[in-house]
């Protein structure tokens, strides 16, 4: 059961966020920047490449580096083919995980490898299988891990990993500190202190919490950007950062559940089954990482589909046990005390600019309401497809944060 009233009330939130999500939800902004600056001082502003891969190679552990190659193969659409190499092992444990390169690799294509940890043995593997083949080795992960030891000057290029930074991240809660204008500490266009350094210190700070996905991503898409396979200049990754810095402030911790798209979001699927339905480049891989960060940090599972082809393939949901229209179908004065909270589907639609402006969200709609399904609906502002994006995952993320605090994993 979701407790609502925890939702606005930030001192006990803050006692509930034990590892520091709301943190690291709040400075996703402050990671973009930090691994922009990162980037550069790596070289990769710099690259001019005679051409471009012949195909992308992904690997990395964690549900940051999943998310990753999954943006990444949506971002690039029909650039290059985008393959995420995925693990092998006898247990999802950092020693025991093992990557293999495809028989085709070779000095034409370009492997990229992303991780919040670094001690994987078989990533330092793998970049050495790619090293002797030929294939250009780019690497995101912590400094001073023994990936960075084994790639960096060797074996490839090595960008360190954005950390969060020490009382620094997104704007405080209510104040703005981007777009030229005065931040907390009085300069124009500095990050601001998040509000959170004063608000609580929490126990732990996990370096894959909501913003390691920004530290691993951004340098990649500015590789990318240089090889011409998306455009990503540094001029729209720090747009993105300014997106998510507005974001944490509608979405942050000490804003109403009224007028807060998070907590209004977490309130609507309590002793729900989300059905995440998506519209538009951005909203895909947006939709994806949502459900697979609300299994990792709630417990709940959630289904994304994209539309049009959600329709058929979740239409029986709306009909089947997870209806709206199913709940209490007789005996209407039974005692419920002890009777388990039913779930009920309810959909969620992330929608961008759909392809060729048309649009199947009147049909979704349609098909919900007509099943007595609720539907709850996120679209980003205007702006590029990376803001698009960037607005889209942070409100989710927040929403997820939210879910974990207030205690709405699945009895």
């Amino acid at each position: 059961m979701l407790d609502e009233s925890l939702l606005d009330a930030p001192d006990a939130l803050a006692l509930a966020d034990h590892t520091g999500l709301l943190r690291g939800a709040a400075e996703a902004g402050a990671r973009v920047r930090t691994a922009l600056r990162h980037t550069a001082e790596a070289g990769i502003t710099g690259l001019a490449p005679e051409g471009r891969p012949r195909a992308v190679l992904i690997a990395g552990s964690g549900a940051a580096a999943t998310g990753v190659a999954d943006l990444i193969a949506a971002l690039t659409t029909n650039a290059a083919p985008v393959t995420r190499l995925r693990p092998t092992g006898v247990a999802a444990a950092a020693g025991a995980l093992r990557w293999t390169l495809p028989g085709w690799a070779g000095p034409v294509d370009l492997l990229l490898i992303t991780t919040t940890e670094g001690s994987e043995p078989g990533l330092a593997l793998l970049a050495e299988q790619a090293y002797r083949r030929g294939c250009t080795v780019v690497a995101v992960a912590p400094r001073q891990s023994p990936l960075s030891e084994a790639v960096g000057g060797t074996h490839g290029l090595m960008v360190p990993m954005a950390t969060a930074p020490n009382g620094q991240s997104g704007p405080p809660y209510g104040q703005s500190g981007h777009n030229g204008q005065n931040g907390p500490h009085g300069q124009a266009g500095e990050p601001g202190r998040s509000g959170l350094d004063e608000w609580y210190e929490p126990e732990e700070t996990p370096v894959a919490g909501p913003g390691a996905l920004w530290a691993l991503l951004v340098p990649l898409l500015a590789l990318l950007d240089r090889v011409g396979l998306l455009t990503a200049p540094a001029e729209t990754l720090q747009l993105v950062a300014d997106r998510l810095d507005r974001t944490a402030e509608r979405c942050g911790p000490a804003v109403a559940t009224y007028s807060n798209p998070a907590k209004t979001l977490a309130a609507e699927l309590a002793d729900s089954l989300p059905l995440i339905w998506t519209e538009g480049p951005a909203a895909a891989p947006a939709g994806r990482r949502f459900a697979a960060v609300l299994a990792e940090l709630t417990g709940r599972p959630a289904l994304a589909a994209e539309l049009p082809e959600a329709l058929p393939a979740h239409s029986a949901l709306l009909a089947g046990h997870f209806a709206g229209g199913a709940a209490d179908p007789d005996d209407f004065f039974r005692d419920r005390v002890e009777e388990p909270q039913a779930w009920r589907a309810r959909v969620v639609l992330l929608r961008d600019r759909p392809a060729g402006g048309l649009t199947a969200a009147p049909a979704a709609r349609e098909l919900a309401l007509g099943h007595d399904t609720a539907i709850s609906e996120l679209e980003p502002e205007e702006g590029s497809e990376l803001e698009a994006l960037a607005e889209l995952v942070a409100v989710t993320d927040f929403a997820t944060v939210y879910l974990a605090l207030a205690g709405a994993a699945p009895a």
